[in-house]
């Protein structure tokens, strides 16, 4: 199973970099969608709301959604699939995203971060969801456009973590309600890093897991457990990293549309992305030593294979000096001519044998 999922995630990378090339030789804000069709038809849902009132539901064409950009109410505008690219560039085109930010949105191979180009705020982050079934990480590319009073986020497939933020904005007294469309943008920026805690969560268990049997247990399956570990870590790092660049961003320049009470939460999101990245950096440690110890164990063990070998050898090396004696083909050997010559020659080999490992064990060699 592992190396099923091995190949899978290596097919999907040489697949993503096959794909870049049809970008090639085409203009800048060109709309090609690269990455997989994860869902089969694009769907947009809209929640808008105030502190009085809340507003749900699902939208049957793009142009249902365009009356909530002048609201006075705050609307977020979730987009599940990327590949009708007529939807993206008709709701890019209404709400003045930048055509790089468009072309960056349906170009699911983008490293996190953050771009200002001059109007709504654009951030791209990753998504991760653990599979407990097929033990697989899988991950999804958010987009997120901040305006003044709308935050539009665009996403691969229909269902995530954001159910509760839904909740709370659902809840009349709830905080989220008060207040804009930044702190809108900070709530999910919160739930998808404070689902990165849950996925690392299961990685610690497998490797504590790992850890108790890693002794008793060399086998192949265990290599592979802790190949298959430094990889998934490597992911986390990846996806991790660059959202430390992101959040200081938001904290250091100074964007209109981020009031400076939501600094105070970002900060939060900021101290858990370091905790994160901490985390990360220990667990790959870790597994590095759960590497160098397997290669010991390895180590330990063919020795000792090669001691009980030697010992062998070590004993039969004078027995076969004797056999070899009395192996020669000369025509006179007194010695064969003893009645009693066999056994004499079969008393001395017993002999021999008893004394070596008398010695051997006398020098604590077995």
């Amino acid at each position: 199973m592992k190396k099923k999922q091995d190949i899978i995630m290596n097919t999907s990378f040489f697949r993503l970099i096959k794909k870049s090339e049809k970008k090639q030789g085409l203009a800048p804000g060109t709309l090609v969608h690269i990455g997989e069709h994860k869902t089969e038809k694009t769907t947009i849902q809209v929640l808008d709301y105030n502190e009085e009132t809340v507003e749900e539901k699902n939208i049957n064409t793009v142009s249902e959604c365009f009356s909530f950009k002048e609201t006075a109410s705050v609307t977020w505008i979730n987009v599940n699939g990327l590949h009708e690219l007529e939807t993206i560039e008709a709701i890019g085109k209404h709400f003045d995203i930048h055509p790089l930010a468009l072309e960056d949105i349906v170009h699911t191979g983008q490293r996190p971060k953050i771009e200002d180009f001059d109007g709504p705020i654009f951030i791209i982050l990753k998504m991760l969801f653990y599979e407990e079934s097929s033990d697989y990480i899988h991950e999804e590319q958010v987009s997120l456009v901040t305006g003044r009073n709308f935050v539009i986020s665009f996403q691969e497939i229909p269902g995530d973590i954001f159910d509760p933020v839904r909740k709370r904005i659902h809840t009349h007294k709830a905080r989220i309600r008060k207040r804009k469309s930044d702190y809108l943008t900070y709530a999910l920026l919160d739930t998808i890093v404070d689902n990165y805690f849950i996925v690392l969560e299961k990685i610690g268990e497998k490797m504590e897991d790992l850890d108790n049997r890693l002794l008793e247990d060399n086998s192949r399956d265990t290599l592979q457990t802790i190949n298959d570990l430094k990889r998934k870590v490597l992911s986390l790092r990846k996806n991790i990293w660059p959202l430390r660049e992101v959040i200081g961003s938001l904290l250091k320049e100074d964007y209109e549309l981020f009031e400076e009470s939501t600094a105070f939460y970002l900060k939060d999101v900021q101290d858990h992305i370091i905790q994160l990245i901490d985390f990360i950096e220990i667990y790959r440690e870790m597994l590095s030593g759960m590497l160098d110890t397997y290669f010991s164990n390895l180590s330990i063990k063919m020795n000792e294979v090669m001691k009980v070998l030697t010992v062998i050898a070590t004993i039969f090396i004078p027995l076969t000096f004797i056999a070899g004696i009395y192996g020669m083909n000369f025509k006179y050997m007194p010695e064969l001519e003893w009645k009693g010559g066999y056994f004499v020659v079969w008393g001395i080999i017993i002999c021999v044998t008893i004394v070596m490992v008398f010695y051997l064990r006398r020098k604590k060699w077995i």
